[in-house]
């Protein structure tokens, strides 16, 4: 029997030679988020990655807030943080930390830096520093005050401790090299003073580590063994090993980069998010129309559907873009046969049978999902009033129209042929009833094996119809003009959000629970919203249309 190849990503090919060569003996990944804001897409991927790798190899996984930065972070960021990588599957058990638990191991750091003649206190503002960078072309220049003593450096690092001089006037600096090639190792600031009250630490600090610095000191304090980050760290990683270098941990972390997850014509950028939240454009961070993991759960996608898109997109070292409809369709492929199919009419005309008796209920037995018979059977309820959808009947249809006309037989789903003998109009021209007649021989299920029709429609009994809003979603941004304008500004798509108020459903429907997900026939898939819908005023919102021009590569 011939051995089955298992193709290995280039993270995971570096981590076997790794383990092979004695470099680890176990394998221990993290997830590091900043609580600035909400996770999206692109996080779902790196998430994904550490926890599938420290699944694979047996190891462990931690989840770390990288909360160094007080100015930009919330609670609110922590906890919705919690919820997507819960939700996403990623077991952290008791494998949650805080870079903030560990600052005055941070600073014991610098400390050790500054005996050791590697880090200086630097007197120069903001903008000197820049200055004295110099340029990818040209080397930096020393600043005026890095050949101060050991000693000095230590009085005046702690006095930046104790509060003695103001944001900004002073910077603890490592002292590397300030000709390197890489603008990273010109003597980059690792602590700054900083007034700011924090959200774990409160008042006990008035400095703060770089996260730079702050990173890899986190990473060899937990034992992480592969710090698996994103490019655009890459050339951060000489001073990554620098720093857990010269403070000369046992077994330093190694940093692995891989390319960023990018999906066509959306918005992941925490600024233009945030300006869309405080501009009411969106109605939070969890608006359907965004693609932060939130967002995406509150909309109806799974855990499932994401690990699914993930897996397809592929772990790689070039940047690449995904287009928006694959994540399309493995939602639809994660749906098709777990989730009820049931009938919704978006846009109700009345359909009035006029030989069906006028105070009769019955109810038809209707399979769930006809692609998945292990779903059962449900009760739906028929009588002489009907609701279809506007767009199922038309007074003068176009060749190859099967729908509903005048004189037209169609099937109504799950129950009888009916014909169409007329229809009422208001003054404004616009159909308000048809009429129609049913075969009562031709009941589904029933054998009937007489004539055929080619057109069935769905359809709502009036007097059992459950009011409902449904709210159909496109891309926010308008794809035909591109992400930007040429100010910077957002090309937004005017059409992102229809509400349709006076939908009707079958009664099945009113049982929805926030974060069902359900089919409604020839619409689409749909979720009962986890912020809006309530018992006595439903609201769905489409998670994905039915149909799609997007195949998988062979």
């Amino acid at each position: 029997m011939e051995k089955e190849v298992v193709s290995k990503n280039f993270i995971e090919q570096i981590i076997d030679k790794d383990l092979s060569e004695g470099h680890c003996t176990t394998v221990h990944t993290r997830f590091p988020p900043e609580p600035n804001g909400y996770l999206h897409i692109g996080h779902a991927k790196s998430i994904l990655l550490n926890y599938g790798l420290a699944k694979k190899y047996n190891g462990k996984f931690n989840l770390r807030f990288d909360d160094t930065n007080p100015t930009k972070e919330k609670s609110e960021f922590v906890e919705s943080i919690l919820a997507d990588v819960k939700w996403l599957g990623a077991d952290f058990e008791d494998r949650l930390f805080f870079a903030s638990d560990y600052f005055d191991a941070m600073y014991e750091a610098a400390i050790k830096l500054i005996k050791k003649g590697k880090a200086y206190v630097c007197d120069l503002s903001a903008e000197e520093i820049r200055e004295y960078r110099g340029t990818l072309t040209e080397p930096g220049k020393e600043s005026p005050y890095r050949n101060r003593s050991i000693e000095e450096n230590l009085e005046l690092f702690e006095n930046m401790k104790n509060g003695m001089y103001e944001d900004g006037a002073k910077v603890l600096r490592a002292k590397i090299d300030m000709a390197s090639s890489n603008i990273n190792m010109r003597d980059p600031v690792i602590y700054r003073v900083a007034r700011m009250s924090h959200h774990n630490t409160g008042d006990k600090w008035c400095i703060y580590p770089m996260y730079d610095f702050a990173h890899p000191i986190e990473d060899a304090i937990e034992g992480i063994t592969h710090s698996i980050c994103t490019l655009e760290f890459e050339d951060h990683r000489p001073l990554y090993d620098w720093v857990v270098r010269e403070l000369e941990y046992e077994m330093p972390p190694k940093q692995i980069e891989f390319a960023k997850l990018y999906l066509t014509n959306v918005v992941t950028g925490k600024r233009y998010i945030k300006r869309l939240v405080e501009e009411g454009i969106v109605d939070g961070w969890d608006d359907p129309r965004l693609v932060s993991i939130a967002a995406l759960r509150r909309r109806g996608f799974t855990p499932e559907s994401i690990q699914k898109f993930v897996e397809l997109c592929g772990v790689s070292k070039a940047n690449s873009s995904v287009d928006y409809a694959m994540l399309e369709y493995c939602i639809r492929e994660d749906l098709k046969l777990k989730r009820p199919r049931l009938m919704a009419v978006l846009d109700p005309v009345k359909l009035i049978i006029n030989n069906y008796p006028e105070d009769q209920l019955e109810y038809l037995d209707v399979e769930m999902n006809l692609e998945n018979p292990e779903l059962g059977m449900r009760k739906v309820p028929f009588g002489r009033e009907l609701y279809i959808d506007r767009e199922d009947f038309m007074e003068n249809p176009p060749k190859k129209y099967f729908r509903l006309f005048p004189g037209n037989e169609v099937r109504l789903m799950g129950a009888y042929f009916v014909t169409c003998t007329g229809f009422e109009k208001d003054e404004n021209g616009n159909v308000t009833e048809i009429h129609c007649t049913y075969d009562p021989e031709t009941k589904c299920g029933s054998g009937f094996t007489g004539r055929k029709v080619k057109g069935t429609i769905h359809w709502v009994a009036a007097k059992t119809a459950v009011k409902a809003e449904v709210r159909l979603y496109e891309n926010i941004i308008d794809e035909e003009k591109g992400v930007y304008n040429e100010d910077g500004s957002l090309n937004l798509n005017p059409n992102s959000l229809t509400v349709l108020k006076d939908c009707l459903l079958e009664p099945e429907l009113a049982k929805a629970q926030p974060y069902d997900s359900f089919q409604f026939v020839r619409q689409g898939f749909f979720c009962a919203d986890a912020k809006d819908s309530t018992e006595d005023a439903l609201v769905f919102n489409r998670i994905v249309s039915l149909k799609s021009s997007f195949r998988l590569p062979k």
